[in-house]
């Protein structure tokens, strides 16, 4: 399979693409500047060379959300995502591309609280409930081009190189960590392993298009996801970050982030067939640390 892949720098990009190449899959990446195949998303140009015979296409564009939201840090936030998926989109219509995986959040639920949802639950409310239906919506006209266009609806990845826990590991190594908020908010979580498996698995079958929740099968509370880590350390986290104090540093991004509880399956995935590396957080952050 010849894949073209945009977002290939990033924690997920680095691994899908590592792991493509390990099976033997023909590897495109389409970056910004200077590179093997270039593109610039606000001003719509794109390589188009970078499409000729290529099977699919992975999108995994997006800056970081974990900061506080300005409105123009919101608007940053959006624009990485849909802007390139918009581009990519037409891009893939144009040329006719059979298969689209583009990234997206489980975040699309919104709060769910002690809710179990999977990908036949409606769209929640907040900001990022809101970015992931539009961004979602920017693979339009690839599906209207008859493109299989599946939508990654991820959880928090685990991995042992980096992005969430590369700044936890830290503090629960002194010590420091602890539970946010209440810690009764459900924490919809996946293994690096299983994240990219998982990204490979639909690619490879053309059952499965639509949502697809990227999220182990059993997600955890807070309360429980902090101690499985410190578990996996060989820590205590006995200390709290109470809900107040999160709301203060980081505003709505607490709300919609932090302290929203998203208890999402991945039912689709499961269907499918796909067979999980790590099934249960202890697993999962075993493997990460």
């Amino acid at each position: 399979m010849r894949v073209l892949v945009a977002g290939s720098r990033g924690l997920i990009g680095t691994g899908l693409v590592s792991a493509l190449l390990e099976a033997g899959h023909e590897v495109r990446r389409l970056v910004r500047g200077s590179g093997e195949h270039t593109w610039d998303p606000p001003s719509g140009r794109i390589d188009g060379a970078a499409f000729e015979g290529v099977d699919a296409v992975v999108n995994l564009c997006g800056s970081t959300m974990v900061t506080r939201w300005s409105a123009a840090r919101k608007q940053m936030i959006a624009d990485s995502r849909i802007e390139p998926t918009e581009v990519l989109a037409e891009a893939v219509a144009e040329h006719r591309i059979p298969v689209l995986v583009n990234a997206s959040g489980v975040n699309y639920y919104g709060d769910t609280g002690n809710t179990t949802v999977d990908e036949s639950a409606p769209r929640g409310e907040g900001f990022l409930a809101h970015l992931c239906e539009a961004w979602e919506a920017a693979t339009a006209p690839a599906a209207r081009a008859g493109t299989r266009v599946a939508y990654l609806r991820t959880g928090l990845v685990l991995s042992r190189r980096g992005g969430l826990l590369g700044p936890l590991k830290p503090l629960f190594r002194l010590g420091l960590g602890g539970r946010l908020g209440s810690g009764a908010q459900y924490q919809s979580w996946i293994s690096e392993q299983d994240e990219i498996g998982a990204i490979r698995f639909v690619l490879e079958h053309e059952g499965v298009a639509g949502p697809v929740n990227l999220t182990g099968p059993e997600p955890v509370t807070n309360a429980e996801f902090t101690r499985a880590l410190g578990r996996a350390l060989h820590r205590p986290a006995p200390w709290w970050a109470p809900g107040p104090a999160l709301k203060l540093a980081l505003g709505e991004a607490a709300d919609d982030m932090v302290l929203a509880s998203v208890r999402a399956v991945p039912s689709v995935l499961q269907r499918a067939g796909y067979r999980f590396v790590h099934s249960t957080v202890d697993s999962a952050m075993a493997a990460a640390t």
